[in-house]
């Protein structure tokens, strides 16, 4: 008998907190670490909407210093986490608070990154490129959906090269996870869809993974179960706290899903959206899911009928093929519901930016290096990227 020699990893943070009033745990939990001034890193929005003054408060009344860097923006880039390192070194901090959805997280692990192991962020692009420990670091949840508050991937956008760089490091993975749904209350709904969306995708990809385990699988099916139950409620009415509520349950398992199954090609593709045109990328990885779900499917067609029934789909006396489409009219279901656009050039037309399919040819022979494609069920050839590309336009 042949013994296989496959060791699988399991990362997650040391400590989470998930429920209402979890938020109050911020200082404690930054002193239980030995972080006696942390570095806030937010964004414009979440500051605008009285959040960031919610958590300062609490500090306040810990009686602990800290910093607010709130210049995040969307799909943050190497310049604004260089930024940040700036602001944690001119201020002297001794520690990280994330506050936000993946970008503020994304960016702060970034900062922190760089302030332990010095040179420049470009430098930690792969896996496990790091060599010295993370400040101490909690990280507080806004949104459900990226799960960046748990996940030791960080996903900067090279400015240079248009290039997201997936930054995959044990390391990055936060001391403390904080997801409060008092928090996410104030989400809008297109949000709330995308960041939903971006839950599922985790899920379904983690699912399907290659490198998938059954510690993975349990986390997935439950992501993809909360995901179908519980984001059409929270899209029509943000003050669910029930919906919203189990929206952080499934997010964070989506999250511990694909943490340790990794990802696929929706990712390895959405990334290139992002970095060429700064699209959001939840709904890149929705109007995408489909497409490469449909390019999967002869691979998992097992584990595709599964989804189909997580999701609510009676599959009774189907075929095994049959039943896997039943996942892809879920998902495009779904995500038609909670107003995602039916495709790319739909999404940009939204945000004012023109998507192009003479740029399709460049996004291919990025995605085909991203490393987030490495565990998708089928290999694709680069024609079969483009048509997939084209397919979603």
């Amino acid at each position: 008998m042949a013994i296989r020699e496959e060791v699988y990893g399991y990362f997650i943070p040391s400590v989470t907190l998930i429920g209402i009033g979890a938020a109050k745990e911020i200082p404690a939990k930054i002193i239980t670490l030995g972080g006696k001034k942390p570095l806030i890193v937010t964004d414009k929005g979440i500051t605008a909407a009285g959040i960031t003054k919610e958590i300062t408060d609490l500090l306040d009344g810990a009686g602990l210093k800290y910093v607010i860097f709130d210049e995040t923006i969307p799909n943050p880039t190497d310049t604004n986490v260089h930024d940040g390192v700036d602001v944690y070194r001119a201020n002297d901090c001794d520690s990280l608070i994330t506050l936000g959805g993946g970008s503020s997280h994304d960016c702060g692990k970034g900062v922190g990154l760089v302030i332990a192991n010095g040179g420049n962020i470009h430098d930690y692009e792969g896996v496990d490129q790091s060599t010295k420990q993370m400040p101490p670091y909690v990280a507080v949840n806004t949104t459900a959906g990226t799960a960046s508050e748990m996940t030791r991937f960080c996903i900067i956008t090279d400015t240079s090269r248009k290039v997201k760089m997936a930054i995959v490091d044990w390391r990055v993975t936060p001391g403390v996870a904080i997801d409060d749904p008092l928090l996410m209350m104030g989400m809008p709904p297109a949000l709330t869809a995308a960041t939903g969306m971006d839950a599922l995708t985790h899920a379904i990809e983690a699912y399907v993974s290659t490198i998938a385990t059954p510690m993975t699988d349990s986390a997935a099916e439950k992501a993809i179960e909360l995901v179908a139950k519980h984001l059409r409620p929270a899209v029509a009415n943000g003050q669910d706290i029930d919906a919203r509520e189990g929206m952080c349950y499934a997010q964070y398992l989506g999250g511990m899903a694909f943490n340790n199954a990794s990802l696929g090609h929706v990712h390895a593709m959405a990334h290139q959206l992002g970095g060429f045109y700064d699209l959001p990328h939840g709904e890149c990885n929705a109007i995408l899911l489909p497409h490469v779900s449909k390019f999967n499917l002869i691979a998992k067609l097992d584990r595709f009928g599964k989804i189909a029934q997580l999701m609510g789909e009676n599959t009774e006396g189907l075929s095994a093929r049959e039943a896997a489409e039943l996942a892809l009219t879920a998902i495009k279901q779904l995500s038609k519901d909670v107003g995602i656009p039916e495709g790319l050039i739909a999404l940009g037309e939204k945000y004012g930016k023109k998507v192009d399919a003479k740029d399709i040819d460049v996004m291919t022979e990025n995605a085909q290096k991203d490393a987030c494609g490495m565990t998708n069920p089928r290999t694709p050839t680069d024609e079969e990227v483009r048509e997939i590309y084209k397919s979603a336009l």
